[in-house]
């Protein structure tokens, strides 16, 4: 795929760029691993400053970056917006706690004179460059999860961004420089995938961190391993929405038909498979169907557009293809299904019913607006369809009653149990899935100390 914007709402190239060569991408590792020698050792409050001038300087951009988002992958510009403030809302969390997070740990007392000490502690220091492979559907805040974080624990990163958004990759590197981050903290390598190997096996380059499909997560995977490298993966996503007797129906729908279709249905942790007990299926079905129904689809620059293009047009197709093989195997369409004429990458709101194991969509993430949906007799049947997936992203569950909860909490195979409320990512609770959704958590904590030396420092009497 070349290094280029070309907008999805019709297909035009805008621009293109060149990949960087072998000199530059040797310069920018020298930057990097030269960087990190001083930056490591910077004061948190001197980080803390410049992520804080990060985020206001997002929110200063706020209308630029979401149009330059908008334009490139398609994504509804509203939504884009409320992109870009979260982005800022990160910065800031990471800013503001970073320092506590990172402090040093003490060992209970007993365990210090067990091991002979007179004093133990364990602290958390940074690993170095570090490469994020990041994906086109959350341009901004796929990076901006990675790099607060990595950046405040005094690592300093390297994005290699999808080719379909180059404006968004170089404005995140100038947007860190703005706000005073040293040369060489934060870079953008204007590469294709086939270069990635090459720098992941680079010894400069101390760990990776991937967003994006099952295939390219091997791949960086199986290098890192190679290499012994740290990585944290987090790859697809078919996310069930269970719907018990005793939901609230009018407001699972609603939300049901937002989970499904937010970022134009191109979403790891979007909902994609929608479990409903037939005792309110009928019902369920009948509003979920009419709120899909009634979204606009449209131009994306447009205020009252609900669902814009698919990014690109092989996206599109994959889609399709998913949709075509439901319907070849029987699959009832109850809305949408068919692509429609003219320009750009549109494809409509979807939902099919009538899903077996036998066709490509139960068991494939489908990343377009296409919901199918299923009846189960009980709890225990929604849960197994639930977890009859290679995937283990998040899910969602809808039920007033107390052991319905505990029960999926216990049993759901998945990174994320959302009740009664759809899945979202905040920076307070760690971000991640199981099977082959991926390893690792981003976010809280948890996310800040992955890319980390934890280190028992014992000393002596």
């Amino acid at each position: 795929m070349p290094i280029a914007t070309v907008n999805p709402a019709d297909g035009e190239t805008l621009k293109t760029y060149e990949p960087m060569g072998e000199e530059e991408l040797e310069r920018r590792l020298q930057l990097a691993e030269a960087t990190f020698r001083t930056y490591r050792t910077s004061p948190f409050a001197e980080r803390a400053r410049r992520m804080n001038k990060a985020a206001d300087l997002l929110d200063e951009d706020q209308q630029e970056v979401a149009w330059v988002m908008s334009i490139e992958m398609g994504k509804p510009v509203t939504q884009a917006r409320a992109e870009v403030a979260k982005c800022a809302k990160a910065m800031r969390w990471y800013a503001e706690r970073a320092e506590g997070l990172l402090a040093d740990v003490v060992p209970p007392e007993s365990d210090v004179r067990a091991s002979g000490a007179s004093r133990v502690r364990i602290t958390y220091r940074p690993l170095g460059p570090v490469l994020a492979v990041m994906p086109w559907n959350f341009p901004l805040w796929q990076v901006v999860r990675f790099a607060a974080p990595a950046l405040m624990a005094g690592n300093v990163g390297l994005l290699k961004h999808a080719s379909n958004v180059p404006r968004t990759a170089l404005y995140l590197e100038d947007l860190f420089h703005r706000a005073g981050f040293p040369e060489g903290c934060f870079q953008t390598l204007l590469i294709g995938a086939g270069a990635v190997d090459d720098i992941l096996r680079d010894e400069r380059v101390k760990a990776a961190t991937l967003t994006g499909s099952e295939p390219a997560g091997r791949a960086v995977a199986s290098t890192a391993g190679e290499m012994i490298k740290k990585t944290v993966l987090e790859l697809g996503g078919s996310d069930p929405f269970l719907v018990m007797p005793s939901a609230d129906l009018d407001r699972a729908a609603e939300v049901a038909v937002t989970a499904r279709v937010q970022n134009n249905g191109q979403s790891c942790i979007a909902a994609k498979r929608f479990i409903v007990h037939t005792d309110v299926y009928d019902a369920f079905v009948e509003r979920f169907v009419a709120g899909m129904k009634a979204l606009t689809v449209g131009d994306p620059l447009e205020e009252d557009t609900d669902v814009g293009p698919l990014a690109t047009a092989q996206g599109r197709a994959d889609v399709e293809e998913l949709v075509d093989d439901a319907k070849r195997s029987g699959a009832e369409v109850l809305c949408g299904g068919e692509r429609p004429d003219g320009p750009g990458w549109y494809y409509p709101p979807t939902v099919l019913a009538g899903i077996t194991r036998e066709m490509r969509i139960h068991r494939e993430e489908a990343f377009g607006p296409v919901a199918t949906v299923y009846r189960a007799a009980d709890l225990d049947e929604a849960l197994l369809i639930a977890n009859d997936s290679p995937f283990g992203l998040s899910s969602n569950v809808w039920t007033r009653d107390e052991h319905e909860v505990e029960r999926c909490a216990r049993d759901l195979e998945a990174g994320g149990v959302y009740v009664n409320g759809m899945t979202a990512s905040y920076p307070g609770f760690p971000f991640g899935g199981v099977k082959r959704s991926g390893y690792g958590r981003e976010l809280s904590a948890e996310g800040i100390r992955e890319f980390c030396n934890i280190t028992t420092v014992w000393q002596g009497a």
